[in-house]
């Protein structure tokens, strides 16, 4: 997150009632689809019981760090671009309302992509600007270089349970560049443990970089739609910003920032946009790592000839009596997280399935602490490794779940791509370092167990010709329509034959030339199948055609090649009247 400017606001009643009524207000003009909960224009106990996933265990996308209170004016904003150079602290509606350039244009083409890929989650962009304002006011108003990234890494506090969540290290620093603790990272703040699956390639450099603006926007646009969530239904967006920072708070203000946004912005030059000047976490100091925590300076004494009673002294010891010792500060209280001291397999079975199916079997895994004892409440992230298209629900590739009472976490159902072959499902305890236990699943290619004909027509032809009929067969698996299945056709001399004929009926290929053996075939989603024409040479007789699939399903359809009808015509038996013996011997007339 950017670094502090300005006043902060209190937290707790001033800030919730701030913003939900920024919220009110914009529903009043131009916001139709902000609702309140209550009288108070506040989120009601009850509603935010009401939506278990996500829950205030969950560190989310950014471990629940500080973020950026100020709220936008209430004001329409004035679509005319800044022409400022360098950030600003000005409050004005114009400054509030621009968006620097390269930054909007990762907000806008995260959207879009999501757009293709997800059309079902129906993505505003103007979410995504939402939440990058409350995280790090726009990338600390612009600064970044060309291709996105941050002029200097923008992180977060250090996460070790004071004042903030406590977060062991999980990336050996190789983001936060801190081996003991995690922290927040970049201009949608992410946390190391969550970038490790969110994290998304934006620009096409060939990495995923939490410091670029690209990477981290399309990185959030897919975690606010996972979990099928359509963001257009209003129980789906509330879902989806919680589970980014579980705050009513936060929500009530990034509501009230992306209502902002879809009433009008602008595009203002890198750098030059406005920084926020409030955050949560009522620190004035900078989330640098460079720059410590100050503590509170002692008093100051009172000046010589001032009009302020002096202070009591404080009253000296007895003789002999020691003074009291200070009291240690007691070490912070373990964590569910820091009792974990395995995962293991908590009885899942065998994983196959058939390519496009679903999985019979779930995969478990259990958290139990060094002497055996199942631990509740801790998160396990799922994820899927290897080269599949095997998928979550969803069609994620990581799934993270909450143990229950016995410690076992049960992952979503496991769906098979169209990819054959193995792969692996990993689980990782979230927050802390301890061994994966890895899952083998295999995805076996789609088959059928039963071939038959859709018509019973006789296939003949003459010598030479074109069969009238094309063979169309259906596939079937357990009674049910086996579609996508691979299959082949060949022709033989005989039911016996295991090899093509070399002459009788035959297909043709792309260029016209006989071939009498037909792979890369495959049924429909129906499980049908229609054969090319056939076509017969000068050879007559009994021939077969043999379709074979994926799975052992086989048929076999008989082919009858006649000769062709004779056009000679037959001789007669008597001379005709020109050759009659009698005619040709007659003498001529004297």
């Amino acid at each position: 997150m950017a670094a502090h400017f300005g006043r902060r606001l209190r937290k707790g009643a001033v800030t919730t009632a701030v913003a939900a009524a920024a919220v009110a207000a914009l529903s009043a003009s131009q916001a139709p689809d902000v609702t309140t909960t209550d009288g108070q224009e506040r989120q009601s106990a009850a509603d935010a019981q009401a939506t278990p996933d996500p829950t205030a265990a969950d560190a989310g996308a950014t471990g629940n760090s500080p973020y950026y209170t100020d709220l936008p004016p209430l004001n329409s904003p004035t679509p005319v671009p800044s022409t400022t150079v360098g950030p600003t602290t000005g409050t004005g509606t114009t400054s509030q309302a621009g968006i620097p350039a390269t930054v909007l244009d990762a907000y806008q083409r995260a959207a879009a992509e999501l757009t293709a890929s997800k059309p079902g989650c129906n993505l505003p962009w103007q979410l995504l600007a939402a939440i990058g304002q409350v995280e790090s006011g726009q990338a600390r108003g612009g600064r970044v270089t060309a291709d996105g990234t941050t002029v200097s890494p923008i992180l977060g506090p250090v996460l070790n349970g004071v004042g903030f969540a406590h977060i062991k290290d999980t990336d050996h620093g190789a983001y936060d560049g801190d081996a003991t603790y995690d922290r927040a990272i970049g201009p949608l703040q992410f946390i190391p443990s969550t970038w490790a699956w969110a994290g998304r390639d934006g620009n096409g450099d060939g990495k995923a970089d939490p410091n670029n603006v690209y990477d981290a926007a399309l990185a959030a646009g897919h975690y606010l739609c996972r979990n099928g969530w359509d963001l257009s239904v209003e129980a789906d967006l509330k879902k989806a910003i919680l589970s980014y920072n579980y705050s009513q708070d936060y929500l009530h203000t990034v509501r009230s920032w992306m209502e902002f946004y879809r009433r009008g912005t602008h595009e203002i030059p890198d750098g030059s946009g406005s920084l926020p000047g409030n955050r949560s976490d009522e620190h004035d100091t900078p989330m640098s790592p460079s720059v410590p925590v100050t503590p509170s300076p002692a008093p100051k004494p009172s000046k010589p000839g001032g009009t302020t009673k002096p202070s009591t002294p404080a009253t000296p010891s007895k003789p002999g009596t020691p003074s009291t010792p200070s009291t240690p500060t007691p070490s912070p209280t373990p964590t569910p997280t820091d009792t974990v001291a395995h995962l293991e397999d908590a009885g899942t079975a065998t994983l196959s399935a058939r390519a496009g199916d679903t999985f019979a079997d779930r995969i478990s895994a259990r958290a139990e602490t060094s002497s055996g004892k199942p631990v509740a409440k801790v998160r396990v992230r799922f994820t899927i490794v290897g080269d599949t298209d095997a998928a979550f629900a969803g069609g994620e590739s990581h799934a993270t779940v909450v143990t229950d009472a016995k410690g076992v976490a049960l992952a979503p159902a496991l769906r098979a791509g169209e990819k054959t072959g193995d792969f692996t499902v990993r689980a990782l305890l979230v927050g802390r370092a301890v061994t994966a236990v890895d899952y083998r699943a295999t995805v076996t290619a789609r088959a059928a167990d039963a071939l038959t004909r859709t018509g019973d027509t006789a296939l003949t032809c003459t010598a030479g010709g074109e069969f009238a009929d094309r063979v169309e067969v259906k596939a079937t698996y357990k009674g049910a329509a086996a579609g996508k299945v691979a299959a082949t056709a060949t022709l033989l001399a005989s039911a016996d034959a295991t090899t093509a004929n070399d002459k009788g009926p035959y297909f043709k290929d792309a260029s016209g030339k006989p071939v009498r053996t037909l792979t890369g075939l495959e049924t429909d989603a129906n499980g049908l199948l229609k054969l090319p024409e056939l076509y017969a040479d000068d050879t007559t007789g009994t021939f077969v055609l043999r379709v074979t699939t994926t799975g052992g399903a086989t048929l076999t359809v008989e082919l009858t090649v006649t000769a062709p009808a004779s056009s000679t015509p037959t001789p007669s038996d008597s001379p005709s009247p020109s050759q009659s013996p009698a005619a040709s011997e007659s003498p001529s007339a004297s």
